[in-house]
């Protein structure tokens, strides 16, 4: 299934090229929301994922490796909400406050880098990535 999904967005790639630039953004944000989705569901991804979850998120209302599973399903599901025109302004939308929702958990990270290495980006870094994260799938969302 997803070999399949990934054959289909490299061919979208192809055609979005020749059409314009936000389409081909759109469709490579697309595929790497999908496939970043999909790695939330590799037990090693998952237990330093779930590492990463706020004690205050623990049991409210799930446990870590839950809200690892439930943000790689939003992450897959706003990929493939891209690609497809009736939900593509919605997948956008979402996808942001998808952005706004994990920063805690990336804050975390940024807190505890002896923690978790270099996957734990210095805050003042990953803030600015998120805000340019969160207008890339506005921009490819909505226009």
């Amino acid at each position: 299934m997803a070999g399949m999904t990934m054959a289909w967005a490299v061919d979208a790639a192809a055609a979005a090229s020749a059409l314009d630039p936000v389409a081909l953004a759109r469709v490579i944000t697309a595929v790497v929301f999908i496939a970043i989705g999909i790695t939330h569901f590799i037990p090693p991804v998952v237990r330093g994922m779930a590492a990463m979850v706020p004690r205050a998120f623990h049991g409210r209302p799930f446990s870590p490796v839950w809200w690892v599973w439930v943000t790689g399903v939003a992450e897959i599901a706003g990929g493939l909400g891209l690609l497809f025109e009736p939900t593509r302004a919605a997948a956008g939308i979402a996808l942001a406050v998808f952005l706004v929702c994990v920063f805690p958990a990336n804050a975390y990270a940024a807190q505890h880098r002896d923690r978790f290495g270099a996957v734990a980006v210095p805050f003042w870094p990953r803030l600015a990535m998120q805000v340019a994260l969160i207008a890339l799938v506005l921009w490819v969302g909505l226009f």
